[in-house]
């Protein structure tokens, strides 16, 4: 007997039996099992984690998270209430995980500790761009089985992106971010942040010294149409803001635009980094509406 023959001849429910297997053999199949309990040892995890794990499966999070002297963390107030720790061996074995969220290269010790007693680990690699910032969010959502959470997230970025290039201004304004202790922020995804919120860095990198930072001198030199203090408006308690007063930047008010901003949605880099591109955008146009005023005749 042919195929064929043996076709025509099958009991219609030889048909339900081989479905039924089917199902049985899928059901059998191991099933992925999203982390039950999650401890996440870094700030830029801790973002993640906070954002992608619901909070009865988050074990602890780093003490940055909620620290408020200074506030590094986006999420400082939404995450309290979370156990939060300053990540030894002791303190994360303590809380008995099933899985270890770290930033690759952070907190070497730890890291081998915990792979020498097999507790699982998940290194999360640096973003140096929004296209990273993409495929991380992505593999976090996966691996910390919340895609959905992770595509929500996705989605918010591109309706950023999309709002910030439509209010951009066009030409783009000349624009210096300057940081406390004199740094300058350029490259990776701080400068894709400002160029799509009309920005274009003119922070001259010739004059960086050698530790990166780049002095007033400079700053005055390069003739920004906006300048963008990454601070505190007043002197703060820490020496580090101190260049940010200098009398020579505080003798430019009124030219180029000039202001005081928070950047802590830049300290790490994900998703939550297109917050700051409404700012940007915002003072971009106000150095646009003042550099238009002093053209006209």
């Amino acid at each position: 007997m042919g195929h064929a023959g043996y076709g025509n001849n099958m009991h219609p429910a030889h048909g339900w039996i081989v479905t039924i297997l089917c199902v049985l053999h899928i059901l059998a199949q191991p099933v992925f099992a999203a982390p039950q309990r999650v401890v996440s040892t870094f700030l830029c995890t801790d973002e993640y984690v906070f954002r992608l794990v619901p909070r009865d499966r988050i074990a602890a999070l780093s003490y940055e998270a909620t620290d408020r002297h200074p506030v590094v963390s986006t999420i400082a107030d939404r995450a309290k209430g979370i156990r939060a720790i300053h990540p030894s061996t002791e303190a994360v074995l303590s809380l008995d995980p099933d899985l270890v969220v770290m930033y690759a290269g952070t907190n070497p010790r730890l890291h081998d500790n915990l792979k020498r007693l097999n507790i699982p680990i998940l290194d999360v690699p640096w973003a140096h761009s929004l296209a990273d910032v993409r495929s991380i969010t992505a593999m976090l959502g996966e691996k910390l089985g919340a895609p959905g959470r992770a595509k929500a997230m996705l989605d918010q970025m591109d309706r950023q992106i999309a709002a910030a290039r439509a209010g951009a201004p066009r030409p783009p304004v000349s624009g210096i971010l300057y940081e406390p202790n004199g740094y300058a922020g350029v490259g990776d995804i701080t400068n894709e942040v400002m160029a799509m919120s009309g920005i274009t860095d003119v922070a001259p990198l010739d004059r960086l010294t050698r530790t990166g930072t780049l002095p007033v001198e400079a700053v005055i030199a390069a003739a920004p149409e906006l300048l963008i203090l990454g601070g505190e408006a007043r002197v703060g308690s820490a020496l580090a803001y101190t260049i940010l007063h200098h009398p020579a930047l505080q003798a430019l008010k009124g030219r180029p635009t000039m202001e005081f901003t928070d950047l802590t949605p830049l300290l790490c880099p994900g998703p939550w980094s297109l917050d700051a591109a409404k700012t940007f955008g915002n003072l971009a146009r106000k150095a646009r509406a003042l550099a238009e005023k002093r053209a006209r005749p």
